[in-house]
């Protein structure tokens, strides 16, 4: 028997070739070639039809999961005879059959081919073939739920033939695409094929999601058989209106309500109805048919109407003739309706899960945002790195008040319409009786939950308007509510809106004649800098804040300047303002105020110190400026130092001596072995000197006492036992710092009691800031190797300048034990001694004594080194004492003399 070749195929033009031994039975159509096909979807199978056989190999499968249509020779055929099927006979067996997909893959491969077949060119550009398809049900070993193989396949049907229907302009029929980008040919560029499959795969996803609320409404809408039955048995119960229904209803209304120029009763309708598109009919429900308008609706009442469906047109002509006797096509049959509910309800139950899937995510993200929303104001905006100690004490002077009824009523902005009303009622009652009166900040929780909620942009700024223009002149207490609320108000709002509605208030208000009003702006600008974008806290409010600082003559309003211009710096993240934030501290300490002196190196220096701790120019920039400015001045003042410029740098230096003791902490070999534990001896109080404010307190700018404990203890012990290696900040202080001081100290005139009281203060602190072991290692060293008691250090002068007073009162007088009083005394009287015989001037010792006279914890020890000089064997240092009685007070020492043993003496004066 001969082979048959499947694909010695002849196109459609090529069929009067047919040669004479063909075995295949063909039929015409009764239209006799007219494209429409029969009644009642002629490609559909009869039910007790064979599967139909064709010459013609195929691996593709039918939508509905059958078998590949199998090749066999016909027993038929004659002798060595070939047989030849034309393609467009293959074509019509495959549409007759229902294999839609295998169809469309024939229809894809000859258009790849260049050989584009009529009848399937027009099959696939009618959407009305697709309208309701059909095949055999599925098998009973197949898995219907979803994320099953035979689901998959359905769902893919379902998408390929939403894609070809004409549900919206928007998306094509199948010949308007171009299936040759979509081939496999190796020479197509990728970036084509993601753009075709992202254009399929969204409008696929328009349409699923337009078939949703469809599908889902009439699943859950659907009336039971005993329901159907109760109706009909009783006709006075009218039965309820489904959904798809009522979309209908509302469609034909709308669309008589325009056609008669009801146009405003259409816009009312529309509005009512606003889930509901009225352009479009599709969007009434899936496979729902457009019945006559109402006019027609009424004309013909009682009368059956047909229905479009009944009718449709399909530009397929099948030839009979070409098709074999068994695949005459018959009446359809009456369960094809099956797998199209299957695929529905699949389709469903899988929409339901991806809804049930978003509702749960939708949740979730919900609760990411309201937790977001709320950690905002208190992490989001802190742009360097803190202690939570040192920021809770460096907002501590934005002056709030929250612990009273009013102050928390402020504070608790509402958030919803319902929660506006209670506050109401919790306010009205207090607001009504004060308004008139001087209690108009009763009124600032309603006006700042208006601000808050109200839509309109004008009205919210005319509100933040009375706001800050509520009081005339509001005191400390008034002021203090209305920082609360607008704090309050920037928590609830965000960013965007402080800057755009709270910040205006504030310029408007910035040269105001009334010096509270400007208060209230300047601290205002502390107060929000948390809430306030990064850009605008270090270009628009430093710039205002640095005006008010240069401008302004109230000095309540600078202090408050100068207190926000530090909370600026604590949140302050460009390194360009470095220098802008440093000539800002020189001129705050340059203020004739001492408040606003005081309010520098309480805030703003210790905020200064911690921002240039972050950029790390400590020690490389901020302390070396001062040092240099120092000995500038020294330099410049050798016919008339200019005392106060030195006093306000040597202060600055002492304000920053925490900081720096901190960074040396923090950056030990051993901090990472701190632990806190519960054995960890607690801090003596002497320890540290007594801070100017909490923001100068290392153990906040640590973080707390225990770990600045555990820290003190291990620095203690490497500095005993270990020493610096490695340590760089403190080789710094040791190599760089101190040096240069003591060289400071030695070009400083002896007979300036304010310099060396300012130095000897400088030294006191520091070295009561960094411990008595340091002092006794690092310190001392360092001065006694200047300080060498002999005839070559007198002719060096170096006994003679302040190096001397300031060593004995700034460096020797930090501890009071009974060794450090010894070496007190002892020096004193060496250098008492070797001035005395070498007749050196006497300068710097009267110096000493004056320094030291001044606190009566010394006169006893002036007594020992007085008494030391009287009984001495040589007359000049005998001389000596007698000249240090003059320049003590003799009144402040005599009442210790009298108390003391050596009045009994007998060489007392």
């Amino acid at each position: 028997m001969a082979s048959v070749n499947p694909f010695n195929l002849s196109d459609s033009e090529e069929e009067a070739e047919r040669r004479p031994n063909e075995t295949v039975h063909t039929e015409r159509s009764p239209s006799e070639g007219a494209p429409g096909p029969p009644p009642g979807n002629p490609f559909s199978p009869p039910p007790d039809a064979e599967p139909p056989t064709l010459l013609l190999s195929s691996n593709r499968t039918s939508p509905s999961g059958e078998g590949s249509v199998s090749v066999a020779a016909t027993s038929a055929m004659a002798g060595t005879a070939e047989t030849r099927i034309s393609v467009d006979g293959i074509a019509a067996q495959l549409l007759r059959d229902q294999y839609i997909l295998t169809a469309l893959e024939f229809h894809t491969e000859l258009l790849e081919a260049g050989r584009e077949l009529p009848r399937l060119r027009d099959y696939f550009s009618n959407p009305g073939n697709f309208e309701r398809q059909s095949g055999t049900p599925p098998a009973k070993d197949q898995v219907l739920g979803p994320g099953g193989p035979l689901f998959h396949r359905i769902l893919v049907s379902l998408l390929s033939l939403c894609l070809c229907t004409d549900r919206a302009g928007s998306i094509s029929t199948l010949d308007s695409l171009d299936f040759a980008r979509y081939s496999d040919d190796g020479n197509r560029e990728s970036d084509e094929r993601v753009a075709v499959l992202e254009f399929e795969l969204r409008k696929a996803k328009e349409t699923i999601q337009a078939l949703r609320a469809n599908l889902t409404q009439a699943a859950e809408s659907e009336v039971t058989s005993q329901e159907r039955k109760n109706f009909k048995s009783s006709p006075e119960i009218q039965e309820p209106i489904r959904p798809l229904e009522k979309r209908a209803l509302n469609f034909l209304v709308n669309e008589y309500l325009l056609k008669h120029d009801h146009k405003l009763s259409s816009i009312t309708f529309s509005d009512e109805n606003d889930d509901q598109d009225f352009e479009l009919w599709d969007d009434v429900g899936l496979n729902i048919p457009k019945p006559p308008d109402l006019l027609h609706l009424y004309r013909n009442c009682g009368v059956s109407v047909p229905s479009p469906r009944d009718t449709v047109d399909v530009s397929v002509g099948v030839d009979f003739g070409d098709l074999p006797g068994n695949c005459i096509a018959q009446d359809p049959p009456k369960k094809p309706d099956l797998l199209h509910q299957v695929c529905v309800s699949l389709f469903v139950q899988e929409l339901e899960y991806q809804i049930s899937l978003l509702t749960n995510e939708k949740q979730s993200l919900a609760e990411q945002i309201k937790k977001l929303q709320r950690c905002v104001p208190e992490c989001m905006f802190m742009l360097i790195k803190l202690s939570p100690a040192f920021q809770q004490a460096l907002l501590s002077f934005c002056r709030m008040c929250s612990d009273s009824r009013l102050g928390a009523e402020v504070s608790r902005i509402a958030d919803s319409e319902e929660s506006v009303m209670l506050m109401l009622g919790r306010c009205l009652p207090h607001i009504v009786p004060n308004v008139l009166l001087a209690k108009r900040e009763e009124l600032i929780p309603l006006i700042l939950c208006t601000a808050c909620l109200h839509p309109e942009p004008k009205e919210r700024d005319q509100l933040l308007h009375i706001l800050f223009n509520l009081i005339k002149r509001p005191d400390d207490e008034q002021r203090q509510m209305i920082l609360t609320g607008c704090v309050a108000f920037a928590r609830h709002v965000g960013p965007t809106r402080v800057e755009a509605e709270l910040l205006p208030q504030c310029w408007e208000q910035i040269n105001h004649k009334y010096p509270e009003r400007r208060l209230l702006v300047a601290e205002s600008c502390g107060a929000l800098a948390p809430y306030l974008p990064k850009e605008i806290r270090s270009s628009l409010v430093l710039s205002m804040l640095q005006q008010m600082l240069a401008e302004d003559k109230a000095d309540m309003v600078r202090e408050a300047v100068v207190k926000s211009l530090g909370i600026i710096m604590g949140y302050i993240d460009d390194p360009d303002k470095y220098s802008q934030g440093f000539e800002l501290m020189l001129l705050s300490l340059g203020d004739p105020s001492e408040r606003v002196v005081s309010a520098v190196h309480q805030v703003f220096i210790p905020a200064f110190a911690a921002w240039t701790t972050e950029l790390g120019t400590l020690q490389t920039a901020l302390i070396p400026s001062l040092l240099a400015r120092i000995e500038k001045l020294l330099m410049q003042g050798e016919h008339g130092l200019d005392e106060h410029k030195l006093h306000v740098f040597l202060s600055a230096l002492q304000s920053l001596t925490p900081p720096l003791f901190a960074v040396v902490l923090q950056s030990a070999p051993f901090t990472s072995r701190a632990k806190v534990t519960g054995d960890i001896p607690a801090i003596e109080v002497t320890r540290f000197p007594r801070p100017a404010s909490p923001l100068q307190d290392v153990a906040t700018i640590i973080g707390s006492r225990e770990m600045l404990s555990a820290l003190l203890l291990l620095y203690d012990y490497q500095l005993e036992h270990e020493g610096t290696t490695g340590w760089d900040s403190l080789l710094w202080v040791v190599n760089q710092l101190l040096p240069q001081l003591i060289e400071i100290v030695g070009r400083i005139n002896v007979t300036s009691s304010t310099c060396v009281h300012e130095f000897s203060r400088f030294f006191w602190r520091l070295c009561r800031t960094f411990g008595k072991i340091f002092t006794n290692t690092k310190v001392k060293p360092q001065f006694q190797e200047i300080l060498r008691l002999s005839e070559e250090n007198v002719g060096n002068d170096i006994l003679t300048k302040a190096t001397v007073p300031i060593y004995a009162t700034g460096v020797l007088t930090c501890y009071n034990q009974d060794e450090d009083r010894k070496l007190l005394v002892g020096f004193l009287e060496d250098v008492m001694t070797t001035l005395s015989l070498s007749y050196a001037p006497l300068d710097s010792l009267k110096a000493s004594f004056v320094e030291l006279g001044a606190n009566p914890v010394y006169h006893e020890l002036l007594l020992t080194v007085l008494w030391y000089g009287v009984v001495h064997t040589s007359a000049l240092v005998r001389c000596t004492a007698a000249r240090m009685f003059e320049a003590c007070s003799f009144s402040v020492l005599l009442e210790s003399i009298i108390q003391s043993e050596m009045f009994s003496h007998e060489y007392c004066f």
